[in-house]
């Protein structure tokens, strides 16, 4: 509630000279491209400052301003980074840490958020099944994700090396582990592997999300494993696979493919001709 004081002090304080009841629709789109855009406020403090006025109005039925109209800005849907399978593999193969290699192999495999990963108990990792429970996760939902077979190897030999008695990864004296050690050696990977995206560990759940809805998993799977509440929020992943763009053929592509053709159409009927030399 603060911060919705703090915006009605700020756009009353805009138009002090101006009786309060005069104020109208236009005044608030003033004070937006002068106020909010001139000084780059998000678009999430635009909405704040909407709610705030619509809240308002509501005490202050003689501004002439119309409620009905103010609409709050969309939010910015902004498409996350991807990992390509390759990089993936190149983070994996700079990781010389067998526990940093096998938390970040986990977080990739089995789509982990970090805090899911660190809460993680041993108990809770089925390798017969090869299948892991995640407890609690977001929304307090409790779901299953798959264990990949390739990642035991790495998973016994990390098991046997380490020894945790309670979590997948502890800290010291058997406590759980970070995440900002985890986001830490993660970016030090990445700079190992010469990957000059902006990586974190979601980053790895993104592209985890990504790899199986372009090898032909659903969407309502993917949504499962994820433990998504709502299909909407499984869909962004649609606009970063790459499987259905690489079916699709550039213009240019088209163009060269086409001359190509119409050359070797050519060669072949001087070739097949009766031409006397």
């Amino acid at each position: 509630m603060d911060t919705y004081t703090f915006f009605m002090a700020d756009f009353i304080n805009f138009y002090r000279d101006k009786e309060l009841q005069n104020i109208s629709d236009r005044d608030v789109e003033v004070f937006i491209e002068d106020v909010f855009i001139r000084r780059s406020y998000s678009i999430s403090t635009q909405r704040q400052f909407t709610s705030a006025l619509k809240l308002f109005l509501s005490y202050c039925p003689e501004i002439k301003i119309n409620p009905v109209v103010l609409t709050r800005p969309k939010r910015s849907k902004k498409l996350p980074n991807i990992l390509s399978a390759e990089e993936v593999i190149s983070i994996l193969q700079v990781t010389k840490n067998l526990k940093h290699r096998a938390i970040i192999a986990l977080l990739y495999s089995s789509g982990l958020r970090v805090g899911e990963i660190t809460n993680l108990k041993l108990s809770e990792i089925d390798i017969e099944r090869n299948l892991v429970k995640v407890v609690s996760g977001k929304g307090r939902k409790d779901r299953f994700v798959v264990l990949a077979k390739s990642f035991l190897p790495l998973l016994n030999n990390y098991l046997l090396s380490y020894k945790p008695n309670f979590y997948f990864i502890e800290g010291l004296a058997g406590k759980k582990y970070s995440e900002s050690s985890i986001r830490k050696f993660l970016s030090k990977n990445v700079a190992l592997a010469g990957i000059t995206k902006n990586v974190s560990p979601h980053t790895l759940r993104h592209s985890y999300a990504t790899h199986l809805l372009e090898n032909g998993v659903g969407i309502r799977h993917i949504q499962e494993l994820l433990g998504h509440s709502r299909p909407e929020t499984t869909m962004i992943y649609t606009h970063v696979a790459k499987k259905d763009l690489l079916e699709i053929q550039s213009p240019l592509d088209s163009i060269l493919l086409s001359l190509e053709q119409n050359r070797k159409e050519k060669q072949k009927f001087l070739l097949s001709g009766n031409r006397k030399l």
